[in-house]
């Protein structure tokens, strides 16, 4: 997979993507994260991406270096659409999108390049939204500063669901919101911590009973702390 990020920060983005599984990843050759600064992409000489809202409010990025910065990658016209291309979704990371989910990133693993735009200030002008983004996304009902850690969420999220970069598949299946519940209880040694015992259960060796526990307790988990996940999954 290819995920092209276009920013103004840049270098936000390397602490991030030089650890862990997103670094795993890269190093497998099985993800390339291309890093875009928008301020390349302007035709002001200034170097200026952004202007004052019409009608007042704050900084707004401008449609023009957004839509030559998207065509640059792409290799042709976005709007009028010069191509058609199923291989490739262009995401603006956006506080008003349709909030990220598990089932959303696994659509998101269909397309082989993904364009994420990472806007700053009080967004983007509305004509990137409408004519350009395919689709707009939010990690959540707050507001970020931009939307660089929102993009890196992103990345973060699903290239942990590329097959090859975690070595146990398994561990992915039985994770948070898999099917729309939250994990299970998880304890490691020692048995005993200050009087506090792991579950007898988990030291059975009995792998029925401690699946059957685990179910359970991942229901029990998910109704206490997440309940609106349960109507979801009644519901789908």
């Amino acid at each position: 997979m290819i995920i092209d990020v276009v920013t103004i920060f840049p270098g936000m983005f390397t602490p991030v993507i030089d650890e862990s599984i997103i670094k795993r990843a890269r190093a497998k050759g099985l993800l390339k994260i291309n890093l875009h600064d928008l301020r390349a992409y302007t035709n002001d000489p200034h170097k200026k991406i952004d202007a004052p809202a019409y009608g007042g409010g704050g900084m707004v990025f401008k449609a023009e270096p957004v839509f030559n910065a998207v065509e640059k990658i792409l290799g042709y016209k976005a709007y009028p659409k010069e191509k058609t291309d199923k291989n490739k979704r262009i995401v603006l990371l956006s506080p008003q999108g349709k909030r990220l989910s598990q089932e959303l990133l696994k659509k998101f693993m269909s397309y082989e390049k993904l364009i994420l735009i990472a806007p700053r200030y009080e967004g983007v002008d509305e004509r990137v939204a409408k004519y350009l983004a395919e689709d707009e996304i939010s990690i959540g009902d707050y507001v970020l500063s931009g939307g660089e850690l929102a993009a890196m969420v992103f990345i973060d999220s699903i290239a942990r669901l590329i097959p090859g970069v975690v070595s146990d598949r398994n561990s992915i299946k039985n994770e948070s919101f898999e099917n729309m519940l939250l994990d299970y209880p998880c304890y490691t040694r020692p048995e005993n911590f200050r009087g506090l015992k792991v579950p007898e259960v988990l030291l059975s060796g009995n792998h029925a009973d401690i699946e059957k526990w685990r179910k359970a307790k991942a229901h029990e988990a998910t109704k206490k702390k997440r309940p609106d996940l349960l109507k979801i999954k009644s519901i789908t």
